[in-house]
């Protein structure tokens, strides 16, 4: 179902975030059918109800030297992304000859191509053997950088931090080498809240899985990332570059653009969402530095407003931009109020999702919760309304939480 803009007046739905398959969660939440969906949610009632309402989630705070561990990796994976550069591409020489002259090329098999690049770095002379000098002292940098990333990786894997599936993995790896990351790309979705709980130091309290894998956007980047030919994320060729038998997922109506890729036969899947704006709100938004289109979604301007360094780990760890932890859970409530009824256990998953990203800041980082809750009641009676009945939806009222929606004027 096409997602609507929400309006003060008018509940509308909205797109899914994530598939109706192959989405597990321990404590609510299975995908397999809708029935088990309901069983599962009520049996997650039945357990709060007998804790009490006012009972807060056992979460599991992660060793004291895995959290060490994880803000080392991340320092440095941060510096290593600051210090990319024609070095971190592993590759040889060539030279040809042109007439009289003799010529060198660079030759990767790194990239979004799905075959060998060649790239001409000039005549053979001194400068030309000085870059190539450069490249082979930064190379064997480099090759040290990622053998430090692998074994802080293999720690933190050690230490007990949530690991993402390989699949999921290799996709974020793809759109992030791509650039997605550096040009305004978000992580969000099932996959952000994983990385959220390893960069606050925890380990929720129920097993995440998803072959979804989001990403949003906004229509346009701010002026200080840099917009240069040669930083233009192609994701239709990068996709394809994944090898793992992605298409475009075609509509019904062949006028509307496909915003999502899917595997024939598999659960995977990939959405790009970006902000809904002006007439168009609904209808599929070609991205150029992405050469792909979105599909707008509401609320996503507010997810994408605050975001922030954090890293997926699988056999290997990637960086990337998630949504700050509070704005990711108060985006988590107004997107359960706009989803439809029959979306139920996706409704109960968005909400498990901010109570226990609220839960847990409201403990270790008071003030957090405040300045995302005021931004987001601040836009309008429309989204102070929605918060304000999902909040009340919740296992326990959020103290810090509900002082804002008290305050609120509207």
């Amino acid at each position: 179902m096409t997602p609507k803009t929400p309006k003060d007046n008018k509940r509308s739905p909205v797109r899914d975030l994530t598939s109706s398959k192959n989405e597990t969660e321990s404590i609510l939440f299975t995908d397999q059918s809708e029935a088990k969906d309901v069983e599962l949610v009520s049996e997650s009632s039945a357990t709060f109800a007998a804790s009490g309402k006012s009972a807060k989630p056992m979460i599991k705070r992660l060793p004291v030297e895995t959290q060490t561990l994880y803000n080392e990796l991340l320092e440095h994976l941060q510096v290593a992304d600051f210090m990319r550069s024609f070095s971190a591409l592993s590759g040889n020489f060539l030279i040809r000859e042109r007439g009289e002259g003799q010529y060198w090329y660079f030759r990767t098999s790194e990239g979004p191509e799905s075959r060998p690049s060649e790239f001409y770095l000039g005549p053979d002379n001194d400068a030309t053997r000085l870059l190539m000098a450069t490249y082979k002292e930064g190379r064997t940098a480099v090759i040290d950088s990622e053998s430090r990333s692998i074994r802080l990786t293999s720690m933190l894997r050690s230490g007990g931090l949530a690991m993402t599936d390989a699949a999921s993995a290799k996709i974020i790896k793809g759109f992030g080498a791509a650039g997605v990351f550096k040009l305004g790309g978000v992580l969000i979705g099932t996959h952000a809240f994983v990385a959220i709980g390893n960069s606050l130091g925890v380990n929720w309290p129920s097993s995440v899985s998803t072959q979804d894998v989001d990403f949003g956007t906004p229509r346009q980047i701010d002026f200080g990332i840099p917009q240069t030919p040669q930083l233009l994320a192609d994701l239709p060729t990068t996709v394809e570059s994944l090898a793992m038998g992605f298409i475009p997922r075609i509509h019904i109506h062949n006028d509307v653009k496909p915003t999502s890729f899917v595997v024939l036969g598999k659960d995977w899947r990939i959405d790009l969402l970006t902000t809904p704006q002006g007439a168009d709100r609904d209808t599929p938004v070609f991205i150029p530095r992405f050469k792909t289109h979105a599909q707008p979604l509401a609320f996503m301007e507010y997810c994408l407003d605050k975001t922030m360094n954090a890293i997926i780990v699988n056999g290997g760890s990637t960086l990337v931009r998630v949504p700050e932890p509070a704005r990711f859970a108060i985006h988590k409530l107004l997107v359960a109020s706009n989803r439809t009824k029959e979306s139920f256990s996706k409704i109960e998953k968005d909400r498990l999702q901010a109570y226990l990203v609220l839960s847990f800041l409201e403990e270790e980082r008071p003030g957090d919760i405040t300045i995302a809750a005021e931004d987001a009641c601040n836009r309008g009676p429309s989204w102070h309304r929605r918060i304000r009945e999902q909040a009340s939806r919740l296992p326990r009222v959020i103290p810090e939480l509900q002082d804002v929606l008290d305050k609120a004027k509207h």
